[in-house]
């Protein structure tokens, strides 16, 4: 007889939109214990397993805080509610955590009244009692958009009920409404605020009645996926950015957008890494549809994403990001890392539009063959042992040729095929390897250096290269070599990287986020961005921001005799990331932000 052991959650908190797979152990006929699913479709033995949920409807809905989701909200933002923002993100858990957020509250009533004003629409002075200085932001907000949600002792004066009451039953005090009868479910927004139950039984397919007792759990509160604002793409060209995209909200024709991120593979997300990050939040349940969620929200024609673990490949990213209209490639790591449970590889993953180019060919770089191949040709057989145990770190990089569907505008050869190449890769990340990693980007670029000699071919090098700007690898990439006196290769036991003359290479390579840097201009925008550059080195303040580092080790680099930056999506401040301590948290899922860049290709000339 089949019968259930045991069912748990993974994930301590339920999300809206992060599906929740409840753990099934059940005994089956032959005395075994396993996992596997028995649906009614394929009964085991003549018994399968029934699935139900429900949604807990108490007599009052909790409304959440959108800053501190495990919290409960006591003040609503007004201003948010008129100027039509999404509700969940107007609740706050207490007059700081509202006064803390006002900064953020006031770009959102802005964007909203740009958007009314852009639309035809008579203008509403919403925020006309706000201030945004000293400590008057906090009364002059709450006196004038503002309202208590539930008993606040000081806010009696301007309390208002959210929600009515909900209808419920006389003898037990709450209503059960079944909401699913799959073993999976993932909360909707009519869930925010309400416990969920599940249900698993076996069940006797002839008889259709249950067999041994119904085994059920409870969850915590449902909670909003926290939802960080739009980050906006800013044109660099002075050409106005919403004259360069379609009605699909696809860039125009002779353009194409490019993201580069570094998504935290799974295995690497511990909590011991980043205890600062609520539980539920570093869960990959939660964190594969919360990044999903922002890069499809970026709409990029071509997706270069580092740390992509196999298995979620293969299982999410893949499928998901078929149905959203990609291509996928995937290169990974060449050895399996132990990860606590499994063994594990990630790897790169490059998604482009189908219906924006088209596959027509793949390069595979694996470092480990070439330090291979530069032991057997290059180092004493006294020393290979040390060389390879040195330079064997798995890392990879992926290689596509794509063509474009769309027209090169401005081209004087028309018909001609426009090829792009897209680099992607993840350098080593041991610090005090910095002879590893020159070499290996080094071996990436003498790669793409013989792609460029063998066709015309605008070249794109995107990823999580671990090196920071003034880095070797960094001025190997931007300057096309290395000075003989830099300090990183002092750092050279092996005398790979010696004579320096030879780390060198001629393709004409250009930071994308530096034309932030050399942008002519003023506006609140343009300064806004200026501000999160660094001016010595040109290049953003930081990429990547845990508790313990923040810096820049991500890059998209282009060839500037193709191509030309359009625009790029704006950086983050590093304030509003501090105030979850660091990345990740709710709001961003990976440790890295994501960098986008929009492109044109440029005329070719006859010869």
């Amino acid at each position: 007889m089949l019968s259930v052991l045991r069912v748990h959650l993974p994930s301590d908190v339920p999300i809206v939109g992060c599906e929740l797979t409840p753990y099934v152990l059940l005994r089956r006929p032959d005395s075994s214990i396993t996992t596997e699913d028995a649906p009614e479709s394929s009964p085991i033995n003549g018994f399968y397993l029934r699935y139900k949920w429900y949604r807990i409807q108490s007599d009052k809905k909790v409304a959440i805080c959108s800053v501190h989701p495990s919290e409960q909200a006591t003040l609503q933002c007004l201003g948010c509610v008129k100027a039509k923002i999404p509700v969940a993100k107007s609740y706050h858990c207490s007059l700081r955590c509202f006064s803390d957020a006002w900064q953020h509250h006031r770009a959102l009533h802005d964007r909203a009244t740009s958007a009314v004003n852009e639309n035809g629409t008579e203008e509403e002075e919403l925020f006309g009692r706000f201030s945004s200085s000293g400590s008057g932001v906090l009364n002059a907000g709450l006196s004038g958009s503002t309202s208590a949600v539930g008993p606040s002792p000081s806010l009696n004066n301007c309390s208002a009920p959210i929600y009515p009451g909900a209808v419920t039953e006389r003898s037990s005090g709450e209503t059960w409404f079944e909401v699913a009868h799959s073993k999976t479910y993932t909360p909707t927004a009519d869930d925010i605020g309400h416990v969920l139950k599940f249900e698993c039984v076996a069940v006797d397919s002839e008889t259709r009645m249950p067999i041994g007792p119904v085994n059920t759990l409870l969850t915590s509160r449902v909670i909003p996926a926290p939802s960080p604002s739009p980050r906006r793409l800013i044109p660099v060209n002075g050409v106005d950015l919403m004259d360069q995209f379609d009605l699909n909200g696809h860039t125009s024709l002779g353009t194409f957008t490019v993201l580069s991120y570094n998504i935290l593979s799974d295995m690497y997300a511990t909590s011991e890494l980043y205890s600062y990050c609520p539980s539920w939040a570093l869960s990959w349940p939660y964190r594969k549809q919360n990044l999903l969620r922002e890069i499809v929200g970026y709409h990029a024609d071509i997706l270069c994403l580092q740390e992509v673990q196999s298995d979620h490949f293969e299982e999410f990213f893949a499928p998901e990001l078929d149905k959203h209209g990609y291509q996928a490639l995937y290169k990974k790591k060449t050895t399996e890392v132990y990860s606590g449970t499994a063994y594990s590889t990630d790897g790169c993953a490059t998604f482009f539009r189908r219906d924006r180019f088209s596959h027509v060919k793949k390069y595979e770089v694996e470092f480990n063959k070439a330090a291979q191949s530069l032991t057997e040709a290059a180092v004493p057989i006294a020393q290979k042992k040390s060389a390879l145990s040195r330079l064997l770190k798995d890392n990879v990089a992926l290689i596509a040729v794509l063509e474009a569907k769309f027209s090169n505008h401005g081209a004087d050869t028309p018909g001609k095929r426009q090829l792009l190449c897209v680099a992607n890769t993840h350098v080593n990340v041991q610090h005090e390897h910095k002879d590893v990693k020159l070499w290996q980007v080094h071996t990436l670029l003498k790669g793409l250096e013989k792609i460029a000699i063998s066709a015309d071919i605008p070249m794109l090098v995107c990823g999580d290269f671990n090196s920071v700007p003034g880095s070797a690898p960094h001025a190997l990439l931007a300057m096309g070599k290395v000075d003989s006196l830099h300090p990183d290769l002092e750092v050279d036991p092996l005398r790979i990287l010696h004579p320096a003359n030879k780390l060198t290479h001629q393709l004409p390579l250009v930071s994308a986020y530096s034309s932030f840097a050399r942008m002519m201009g003023v506006g609140i925008g343009l300064e806004q961005q200026r501000r999160r550059m660094d001016p010595t080195t040109n290049e953003p303040l930081f990429t990547n921001c845990t508790r313990d580092f923040i810096g820049t080790v991500d890059y998209i680099f282009y060839t500037a005799d193709s191509l030309t930056v359009e625009s790029l999506l704006e950086l983050l401040d590093e304030e509003s990331l501090r105030k979850d301590t660091a990345l990740p948290s709710p709001e961003w899922s990976s440790d890295h932000i994501a960098l986008l860049a929009e492109f044109q290709c440029k005329p070719r000339t006859r010869h």
